[in-house]
């Protein structure tokens, strides 16, 4: 149990990392809207509490995947900000050298596996990394982040029952935002609460509320000290809600105008928090967090703007594990490949959109 003082501690630290997604989030939407950003870009405002809560909890070397809605939880597992948004401006110096984009970011040496473009694809990505824990005999963790209409999918059932049974310290956070891409989830589901799923395979499972990082936070302290110690599994069903479309640009026909405007009124987590810290945090100190949050996306969106393109051999780095055998055919395909190539050039708005969270 935490004293007063620490308690307070964390609620600003909770809440400074909440607003530094915000700022990331929303300074992303006007870059692309602006032409800067390649490709899709799908925002999570209105789930920072979520990403804040879980991530407070974890180590760098604790594993987690996300969903191809992962700018939060990549921020909140440890990327620098400058790393990530020179990363989807397509730079040599972002995060995956310009490779991944707002939809594949990775960053290894904080634990974040990757963004992912398929619905469900970061279940495996967790077994794997729960699995090598285990037998590497550490005590790390590896949490999944999914959307609710991933749980829709074949991987999250095969991956819950492997998981399972092998009681692998793994952590599965559903995102319950109400809607699978532009389909309501009460249109796909006969339940309200997805997480009574975990119940078919003997795995433990709370809700909270995803607007409120402090319950996130201790949610995720329990299921965290359960899978170090061995016990196994945990599943947490966040209920949040995203005040963004699907992607950007998306005119949200399939929900009732005004209803993201409706829900952030009320249940906005920052503003939540700030009311929760009361007269502990001064509303000087509150402006600062937004202030410093703002600076730093400034400063990032500079040191991308500065820095280069990859270069056109950087789209092979990384497709290869290890030193390649110049006899090997691959090798001499790669090479052709790589002499045919001409300059990389990002192209606004070109990607593949994905769906399901």
């Amino acid at each position: 149990m935490l004293s007063a003082p620490a308690r307070t501690e964390l609620g600003v630290a909770l809440l400074r990392t909440m607003i530094r997604i915000r700022v990331l989030e929303e300074g992303i939407e006007k870059h692309f809207l602006a032409g800067d950003i390649p490709g899709f870009a799908h925002l999570s405002i209105g789930q920072e509490a979520v990403a804040a809560g879980v991530c407070a909890n974890l180590r760098a070397d604790d594993a987690i995947a996300s969903t191809h809605r992962g700018h939060g939880h990549t921020l909140a597992k440890g990327t620098s900000m400058r790393a990530m948004v020179a990363e989807l401006f397509a730079r040599a110096t972002g995060v995956c050298r310009g490779k991944g984009g707002s939809m594949h970011i990775a960053d290894f040496s904080v634990g974040m596996l990757g963004a992912n473009g398929v619905v469900a694809g970061g279940f495996g990505l967790v077994a794997g990394a729960a699995l090598s824990a285990v037998q590497r005999k550490t005590d790390q963790v590896a949490v999944c982040f999914f959307g609710d209409g991933a749980t829709n999918r074949g991987p999250f059932h095969e991956n819950l029952n492997l998981c399972a049974i092998w009681n692998l310290p793994a952590i599965f956070v559903l995102e319950n935002n109400r809607y699978a891409s532009t389909t309501s989830t009460a249109e796909t589901m006969k339940i309200a609460d997805v997480s009574i799923r975990a119940a078919g395979y003997g795995i433990p499972a709370t809700i909270v509320d995803g607007f409120d990082a402090f319950a996130v936070y201790d949610a995720l302290a329990a299921a965290t000290a359960r899978a170090r110690s061995g016990g196994g599994p945990t599943f947490v069903e966040c209920k949040t809600f995203r005040a963004r479309g699907h992607y950007i640009g998306d005119p949200e026909r399939y929900r009732r105008k005004g209803e993201a405007d409706d829900v952030m009124q009320s249940d906005d987590p920052i503003v939540r928090m700030q009311a929760g810290l009361g007269d502990a945090l001064s509303p000087d100190a509150f402006e600062r967090l937004w202030n410093d949050a703002r600076d730093e996306f400034a400063d990032a969106v500079a040191f991308a703007r500065n820095s280069p393109a990859p270069e056109r051999d950087e789209a092979f780095f990384g497709v290869f594990s290890g030193d390649r055998d110049p006899a090997d055919p691959v090798h001499r395909i790669e090479a052709r490949e790589r002499d045919a190539l001409v300059p990389f050039a990002p192209q606004v708005g070109s990607g593949s959109q994905g769906s399901g969270h």
